[in-house]
């Protein structure tokens, strides 16, 4: 990436230790050689393995795991069967494809284009970082939205300030990643985390339940503290690094206030956003609800939580084309379908990274070596005998240095869950100490995990502005917010603990509960 970088900081010794990050990270080969290369050594290690008769006990099965030979005769067959359905299966290929079709009527429209106009010339700029911090975070509660919306539009509304947009990406990003289980309301997350948390506990105690509050106070101030940090990094490393941007400008046309026309189509749009909106909450908020789901009344797993890019494909097809009716940007159907082509034209490259990204986390799955380094891991953190806090920000760095080879949230606590919040709760500490660490490690390190799967995404998205960004561009990026976020995060867990504060309603802190 070209640095525009004041001379101060050019010269600073974080500038230097980027740059190196960057070099190292970009001359490492293009993502998808360097996927595909990863998916075939897994396959050698996966025969290696299993030639050392490598194992481990699973603690939810009591059942011993072996290392999976997938150059045996078997495992040839499974590597050449699942090739597709790998591919087409991969959860963040079909999330992308949807939302994007609905963004690109909003994009094609102008409507995006007007929105970034209308908050660029209102949002004071001092204000601007902080909120797309907050607004990342926050974005959590509907899953997949702020990887797949915020962070691109991140980067247009620092570009129509006049701002770099790669500090709008970034910040975007660590919002979205960094902070992932932060938030002020309940997301997807919760239950699945308590829900594993529990059964993980059951193994020791079958009686215990575990809220999908668990952690609500702490993550709701971690909310806060997130935002926070992301603004200082953002604005304090990350822009005087990257410096002036060089690239397409916008022009002085695209900040002028907005039209007649123009204010009259996004009042229409977002009139019809809001008609949609009262129309969930009309589902949602009584019991009963049309929209709750069906069988459990539930709203964490209503179709609009669960299904929260359909709601985006919808409302970016209907503003959109409310929008450009009225704007006269859109004039017909075919205006319409141009937008959706338009949009997927540009994932092209995103889609050949995902298919060797796929192959690779299939591969790595399949091997059980993720299992058997989880249970070693435990196995080594037991053995170090620490005291209680030592001994969680070890959980806490150990967790965060897997999320680097196993980004999906669940997938990991449902490996881990049952390693070590029996372990925890032996020892003395509540299941909800033992979640609540773990979001914390999880959280910190996805914004530098080729592991996490939107990452070739936000590579994407990177390229847009540096077209020779690679890896290393990212991870160069991201690595201040994630060693801030990782010793701010670690201190204020520290401190909560050392309090005694609770971490959600009704959660325990120690076990057996007094």
């Amino acid at each position: 990436m070209t640095s525009n970088a004041s001379p101060a900081f050019s010269n600073s010794r974080v500038e230097r230790f980027l740059s190196l990050v960057e070099k190292a990270g970009n001359a490492l080969p293009h993502p998808v050689t360097l996927f595909a290369t990863a998916a075939v050594l897994v396959l050698v290690a996966s025969a290696l393995g299993s030639w050392l008769e490598l194992s481990a006990v699973n603690p939810s099965t009591n059942q011993a795991v072996f290392a999976v030979n997938l150059l045996s005769l078997e495992g040839i067959h499974r590597v050449l069967t699942g090739l597709v359905t790998n591919f087409t299966s991969f959860a963040p290929l079909g999330t992308v494809l949807v939302a994007l079709i609905g963004i690109g009527v909003a994009e094609v429209s102008g409507l995006i284009g007007a929105s970034m106009r209308a908050l660029v010339l209102s949002a004071p700029q001092r204000l601007l970082t902080p909120i797309i911090v907050f607004a990342g975070v926050m974005s959590n509660m509907a899953s997949e939205v702020g990887y797949v919306l915020l962070v691109p539009l991140a980067g247009l509304v620092f570009l129509a300030a006049g701002r770099h947009p790669l500090v709008g990406v970034a910040a975007a990003f660590a919002g979205v990643s960094g902070g992932y289980s932060a938030n002020l309301a309940l997301g997807t997350i919760d239950p699945l985390l308590s829900g594993l948390t529990q059964e993980a506990a059951r193994i020791v105690d079958k009686g215990y339940s575990v809220s999908p509050m668990a952690s609500y106070y702490f993550m709701a101030v971690s909310t806060f503290l997130i935002t926070l940090l992301g603004t200082w990094v953002s604005n304090k490393i990350i822009e005087p690094r990257v410096g002036q941007y060089s690239g397409e400008r916008v022009t002085g046309k695209e900040l002028t206030p907005l039209s007649t026309r123009e204010k009259k189509g996004l009042h229409a749009a977002f009139s019809v956003l809001a008609l949609l909106l009262v129309i969930i909450a009309t589902g949602l908020i009584p019991e009963g609800g049309f929209l709750r789901q069906l069988k459990t009344d539930s709203v964490l797993h209503s179709p609009i939580i669960v299904g929260i890019v359909s709601f985006i494909f919808l409302a970016g097809t209907l503003m959109g084309v409310i929008y450009g009716s009225i704007a006269g940007t859109i004039r017909s159907d075919r205006d319409v379908i141009k937008g959706m082509s338009d949009q997927m034209a540009t994932l092209g490259g995103y889609l050949v990274l995902i298919f060797f990204c796929a192959q690779f986390v299939a591969f790595f799955n399949w091997s059980n070596l993720g299992l058997i380094a989880a249970v070693e891991g435990a196995e080594l953190l037991k053995a170090l005998g620490l005291p209680k806090i030592p001994l969680f920000v070890g959980f806490i760095l150990l967790t965060a240095i897997v999320n680097l080879a196993m980004g999906s949230a669940s997938a990991k606590w449902a490996l881990m869950a049952p390693i070590f919040v029996p372990m925890f709760m032996l020892l003395g500490y509540a299941p909800e100490v033992t979640v609540t660490a773990y979001r914390v490690g999880d959280s910190v390190t996805n914004i530098i995990s080729p592991m996490m799967s939107y990452f070739a995404l936000i590579i994407a998205f990177v390229q847009r502005y540096v077209p020779t960004a690679g890896m290393g561009t990212v991870i160069a990026l991201m690595i201040p917010y994630s060693i801030t976020f990782l010793i701010g995060w670690v201190l204020l867990f520290t401190l909560w603990i050392l309090v005694g504060l609770p971490l959600g309603p009704g959660s325990n802190m120690v076990y057996p509960p007094i």
